[in-house]
């Protein structure tokens, strides 16, 4: 029998979900096959979460019908449906940051004996389990005490628990390196072989394309249609997507160069950058690209006083500011935009409006005896909010409850809230959909050709290339070269990155 012959592993039929006054997701007829990958495509909102939220037990649905094995299946629970075989691997983590990794991964299914917990056997068991992932974690490590990436690769262990038929991964990759992403992708080729379906969502093209056996494609709720991986292209699955061609994606920007904004001579950090030398000038938008652990990003860590600086200089608009902090940075006109959201750049219990007006408060609204300036920070933050496109009833709302598109937009809207003259955008769009690309590559647009600098730090190499007026690429912490203008292409680019002859030439 085919692979299109196969009878589905897991099915819906007409899948519904309503909230008052919202179709989340409608009418959704959706089939896995058993040793498939099916990648979920869509803008956030578009329903994917919605979906895999009931295929997991998380949520139920309003109508409609699962199926495993072409038999009804009611799931009331995440548990039930791990009884029934269906796992998964969702965005927020699920793992208790004081226990261990070899507690978490026996969590409600700990080993006992005469009511006595056997914590050897918890041990052995996660270190079998993490081994057999090719995963180099200690079981006796803290969650919190792990890096984002190695809490990742906990999670997904956590998934991988018992008998597994049905597997969902909810972008698991946001937090590894190429090198980690490469073994779970080693994984998810194991799991196949061995018949289990697996449900996937991703953003990134290069993975979607590298594993993918079929993509459903959804927008605004609803399935638009399901394809062969091998019989389409990035460039369609974004029009089907968005509904806006590729080209509509990406602004043109005009490139007049003013003064130098940021100069830096001969810089190198604790943190592994060495004798790096740059120019960022007004009206540019200049793009640090590398693979991941280049240092580019610790580059402007040093800078913006994260990290130390062991030797070098920084000017900022002509002024000396070599290990200057990062209130002073923000009081000087650079705007720094971290890449984690959760871990370094919003309070997620604090509203949007509040998360915004984070850095007014110490100056632009401190007003005499020190009162706050209310009226002023609620004009400033909606302005800003209109900047960015967040629409204006999650202005309230607390941003751990919000998508991780407008979480992103919130975090743009903090440096929109005061005039800049440097914004550094370190991955700017990890983790959001095409339409929130598409409105915070045009704030980005109208940024420079007001006459603002912006540095683009990201290991999107399609959003480098189209973005920036000069790149300069990172290896090994140190500058490899730079391009500019019509010498800036993925060829010359990639040969930066691995040092070829011809970057040399």
């Amino acid at each position: 029998m085919s692979a299109a012959q196969t009878p589905p592993l897991l099915s819906t039929v007409g899948l519904c979900k309503r909230y008052p006054g919202v179709v989340a997701l409608d009418g959704m007829d959706f089939e896995l096959r058993a040793g498939e990958v099916h990648v979920l495509f869509g803008e956030n909102g578009a329903g994917k979460s919605t979906l895999i939220s009931m295929l997991a037990g998380a949520n139920q649905p309003s109508s409609g019908e699962i199926r495993l094995h072409g038999q009804a299946l009611r799931l009331g629970s995440v548990h039930e449906a791990r009884r029934h075989g269906i796992s998964a691997v969702f965005q927020e983590f699920s793992l208790v940051p004081t226990l261990s990794v070899a507690q978490n991964l026996s969590l409600g299914d700990e080993p006992c004996r005469a009511g006595w917990l056997q914590t050897v056997e918890v041990r052995q068991r996660a270190r079998r389990m993490l081994d057999g992932l090719g995963f180099d974690i200690d079981p006796d490590a803290l969650v919190s005490e792990l890096t984002r990436a190695q809490q990742q690769m906990v999670e997904i262990a956590k998934g991988l628990r018992g008998e597994v038929s049905v597997l969902i991964l909810d972008e698991p990759t946001a937090s590894l390196t190429d090198r980690e992403a490469q073994r779970l992708f080693e994984l998810v080729a194991r799991l196949k072989a061995s018949g289990v379906g697996i449900i996937y969502i991703s953003h990134r093209m290069q993975e979607i394309e590298q594993i993918a056996d079929r993509i459903t494609v959804l927008r605004d709720g609803r399935k638009i249609t399901t394809l062969q991986a091998a019989q389409t292209d990035a460039d369609a699955l974004i029009e089907l997507m968005s509904g806006r061609a590729i080209e509509q994606i990406y602004p043109h920007i005009a490139h007049q160069p003013g003064e130098p904004v940021l100069e830096v001579q001969g810089l190198s950090s604790t943190n592994g950058v060495r004798a790096a030398s740059l120019v960022v000038r007004r009206g540019e938008v200049v793009g640090l690209a590398g693979l991941v652990g280049c240092g580019k990003s610790e580059l402007f860590r040093a800078i913006y006083g994260l990290d130390p600086i062991s030797a070098g200089q920084v000017r900022f608009l002509g002024r000396l500011l070599t290990g200057a902090r990062p209130r002073q940075w923000l009081r000087e006109g650079l705007f720094y935009l971290p890449p984690d959201r959760k871990a370094e750049g919003l309070v997620l219990g604090f509203s949007s409006q509040a998360n915004m007006a984070l850095p007014l408060l110490s100056t632009v609204l401190r007003g005499r005896g020190g009162w706050l300036r209310r009226r002023l920070g609620r004009h400033l933050t909606a302005e800003a909010a209109r900047q960015v496109e967040l629409a204006p009833h999650n202005l309230d709302k607390p941003v751990g409850l919000l998508s991780g598109g407008n979480q992103q937009k919130v975090l743009f809207g903090k440096g929109m809230t005061r005039e800049a003259a440097l914004y550094v955008l370190d991955e700017p769009t990890v983790g959001v959909d095409v339409g929130t690309r598409t409105a915070l590559y045009q704030l980005v647009q109208r940024l420079c050709e007001q006459g603002a600098a912006v540095v683009v730090i990201s290991s999107d190499l399609p959003e480098v290339l189209h973005l920036s007026h000069r790149v300069y690429v990172m290896r090994h912490g140190e500058i490899a070269g730079e391009l500019q203008g019509e010498a800036i292409g993925e060829k010359p680019v990639l040969n930066l990155f691995f040092g070829s002859s011809e970057s040399r030439s």
